[in-house]
């Protein structure tokens, strides 16, 4: 065990929890025989201190929490969401040729629907990054942020900070892979180098990313907490993580035409992935206004 002291109060810690090799729970001993827990995912996102019911209160949270600009998380979450319609307003249109006729909307305007869409996942993927370097040291006295402002950080053994990491370097390469689809005439060799070999990074970089994000959540690897919101947040972007790596895989441009349409199962595919991570979004308004106190 080991004892940590601030303001003249000693806290001892009594357990330690966590996905190997990360610690994502902290039980300490106050001298007064209570408890104080300490979570990765509340620390990294200033949550602790919050007090809140349960999984129920998420509609009242989400009223609440419509808008409210002052909170960091809320322009997460909402940066992120206009991202995800913007992809799956583009999946659409691909998928629904007479409504992208009725818009009047070409490849080339469907392309910059994606690219645009790509900008917000971006922006929001470095909001969270740079919350998370500058979430402060973990300990039993709460979320104190740095007193100077560090816009990268390096703290890979933090699986949140880890997490946020990867997936900010997954929207850069979708930037790059989105960019590029805008460019006309290439071959089928350019399209898999320009296009799709960033596309495949960027969404293995984003599966990571959501994994460490659900094991940080979870405590656990594998874990089953359906009155957490925190858990059904990144249950929703992992699955929305899954969903764009099976769109790359079937976004690859062989020689010759393959005997099915492997470009639509990959923009069905971007479209589901796009509506997890809305979903995934739209959650994490409420979760700054309902996290339960641990």
């Amino acid at each position: 065990m080991t004892t940590d002291s601030r303001d003249t109060e000693q806290f001892t810690l009594v357990e330690s929890a966590g996905p190997w090799p990360f610690v994502t729970r902290r039980r300490y001993l106050r001298p007064d025989g209570s408890h104080h827990v300490w979570e990765s995912r509340p620390h990294r996102k200033a949550l602790l201190g919050r007090r809140a019911s349960t999984l129920a209160s998420a509609g009242t949270g989400l009223l609440r929490c419509l808008w409210n600009p002052r909170e960091l998380n809320w322009w997460i979450g909402a940066v992120f969401a206009l991202g995800s319609l913007l992809f799956m307003l583009g999946s659409l249109l691909i998928l629904m040729p007479g409504l992208a006729q009725r818009w009047s909307f070409e490849a080339t305007g469907i392309n910059a629907i994606f690219f645009a869409g790509s900008i917000p996942f971006t922006t929001a993927a470095g909001l969270q990054l740079l919350q998370a370097a500058n979430a402060g040291d973990p300990g039993p006295h709460g979320s104190a942020a740095r007193q100077r402002t560090v816009w990268f950080g390096w703290r890979p053994h933090d699986a949140g900070w880890l997490s946020c990491a990867l997936q900010f370097a997954g929207t850069v390469l979708f930037n790059i892979n989105t960019f590029d689809a805008m460019l006309p005439g290439l071959n089928w060799i350019q399209q898999d180098l320009a296009i799709w070999a960033p596309d495949v990074a960027g969404s293995i970089l984003f599966l990571i990313s959501g994994y460490l994000a659900f094991a940080e959540a979870g405590h656990a690897h594998f874990s089953w907490r359906p009155t957490s919101l925190s858990w059904w947040i990144t249950v929703a972007n992992l699955l929305g993580c899954v969903a764009f790596m099976i769109s790359a895989v079937y976004a690859f441009v062989p020689v010759q035409t393959p005997g099915f349409d492997a470009a639509e199962i990959s923009v069905a595919f971007t479209f589901v992935g796009a509506a997890g991570f809305l979903i995934g979004s739209l959650l994490l308004l409420p979760e700054t206004a309902i996290h339960p106190d641990p």
